[in-house]
């Protein structure tokens, strides 16, 4: 964005309408949808089920299984007798599996994102364009791999680890799913998958595309439900490895539990990321990076950039900038491809972006957010909103909102810039903004976090590895460095 005029007021930008344009593509949905094991879709053995609802309307999308102890016991049984023959086909044999399932995802993808969105509430511009494609990207990269493993560890037999546990988030379920799958199929393992409750029917579609890639019975299976499922994969006795994504506070449990007996154990965590915006930035560049760090993606991204660091002498400049464009962003039906901010994906998560807000305000922060626009009716929804006069003890700087919020703070100098950034428990990523080179180095090589971007913001790809330090995790996913957590040497 290059405005000629920063100040101007959210009524102009307000001036020039879009015309609907909803996503067609039709889709099925099945009203109810089994367990995933052994190659087949079956019903629970505990007979229950839940609904999957759309949070931009409320209405029910599908009933999906509700896993109980046999049936992850089930799952995990057939991935343990599917580990033999899987492990022992040639590195060769494995990729054309993925490569088959890349080009499937592919060929699916219109599909795919409209259930995406349907499911999750995102905008389907960004189910579109980014999960879906980053989805077949992570299956075609792990392709590549799958018969060259002896080279990415300096000569050494690579082994697979066996049964991996995979627990995923809500925020990019399809995306996630790929994540941990692909990886794990290419180094010889096989898996059981445990999609979030809330968005569990793009992994399900993604087990009907294992049916006609011709993955052999066992390999992948997928079993659904609530926390509790969870618990039950991640207590199981016969998971070699688990790998989760999600909150700190259920990534430590985790942890405790993994500790009992020799199991591998990765961690994606939550993250307060900032951004450290100085004076020299291309500041334009730097607007739309913390736009699309925080309020494209609602907030629901672990490493979304929450915390806004400027240097002092621009904050003013800033925050009219910040203004502007605040009041160019288009909330409401996730399916129209003009929507940047679509709706919340539970009334769970609802509730703790307000209560954040509103802790935000009693604390004394200054709330921006523009209210010209009005929300849906129906279906759960929050506008895109930016604190400023807020402190480093406040709860807004300090805990992860997983929401459309941002925390603006100041700094004078790059080292207090630094020790503001790094004052967390947590230490996921960072954006640096800054036309000196080696003021980006000097950034970088002193910030605790895992990912650092520099005049950029939220940029992946399966070659680069991604995860972080402190209380966001530990382990990599992407690239050569993910694959280390799937292998034995």
């Amino acid at each position: 964005m290059n405005d000629a005029n920063p100040t101007a007021s959210a009524s102009t930008a307000s001036m020039w309408e879009y015309a609907p344009a909803p996503e067609r593509t039709p889709l099925e949905i099945d009203d109810r949808y089994g367990l995933f094991i052994n190659g087949e879709f079956r019903s629970p053995n505990s007979r229950r089920w839940f609904e999957s609802l759309n949070p931009a309307t409320g209405e029910v999308l599908s009933k999906v299984a509700n896993a109980n102890q046999q049936d992850v016991d089930d799952a995990v049984s057939a991935a343990r007798q599917a580990l033999p023959s899987w492990s022992r086909l040639s590195g060769q044999e494995r990729a054309k599996y993925l490569f088959r399932i890349a080009r499937r995802i592919q060929e699916r993808a219109r599909e795919l994102s409209v259930l995406e969105t349907m499911d999750g509430g995102k905008p389907i511009k960004e189910s579109r364009d980014i999960d879906i494609p980053l989805a077949a990207r992570h299956f075609f990269y792990h392709a590549g791999w799958a018969d060259k493993l002896q080279w990415a560890f300096a000569g050494a037999t690579p082994r697979p680890v066996g049964v991996c546990g995979q627990i995923i988030p809500w925020n990019f379920p399809l995306l996630m799913a790929a994540w941990k799958i692909a990886p794990a199929l290419a180094c010889g393992n096989t898996c059981v998958l445990k999609p979030a409750e809330t968005t569990s029917l793009t992994a399900l579609r993604l087990a009907e595309i294992f049916q006609e890639a011709g993955l052999p019975p066992g390999v992948v299976n997928i079993v659904t439900g609530a926390g509790k499922t969870g618990q039950l994969l991640a207590a199981h006795e016969d998971i070699d490895k688990l790998a989760f994504t999600g909150s700190t506070e259920v990534g430590k449990k985790i942890a405790e539990v993994a500790a009992v007996g020799d199991r591998r154990l990765t961690l994606e965590l939550g993250g307060k990321s900032p951004h450290i915006i100085f004076a020299d930035a291309a500041l334009d560049q730097a607007v739309e990076g913390v736009v699309n760090g925080i309020w494209f993606n609602q907030g629901h991204v672990c490493c979304a950039g929450s915390r806004l660091l400027v240097e002092e002498s621009i904050q003013d400049e800033m925050i009219r900038r910040l203004k502007h464009r605040l009041g160019s962003l288009r909330v409401g039906d996730p399916l129209d491809k003009n929507t940047d901010i679509g709706a919340i994906n539970n009334p769970e998560q609802l509730d703790k972006i307000k209560g954040y807000v509103e802790a935000g305000q009693a604390e004394g922060a200054v709330l921006h957010e523009v209210t010209t626009q009005s929300l849906p009716k129906k279906g759960l929804w929050f506008r895109p909103c930016f604190l400023t006069g807020v402190q480093p003890s406040h709860v807004i700087a300090r805990d992860e909102i997983f929401g459309p919020v941002l925390a603006m703070m100041t700094f004078r100098t790059p080292e207090e810039a630094i020790k503001r950034a790094n004052n967390s428990p947590y230490g996921l990523a960072a954006g640096v903004w800054t036309d000196k080179g080696a003021r980006i180095f000097e950034m970088a090589k002193r910030l605790q976090a895992g990912v650092i971007w520099c005049n950029t913001y939220n940029q992946f790809d399966a070659a680069s590895p991604f995860g972080g330090v402190k209380e966001s995790g530990f382990g990599r996913e992407g690239g050569r460095h993910g694959l280390r957590a799937y292998v034995r040497i």
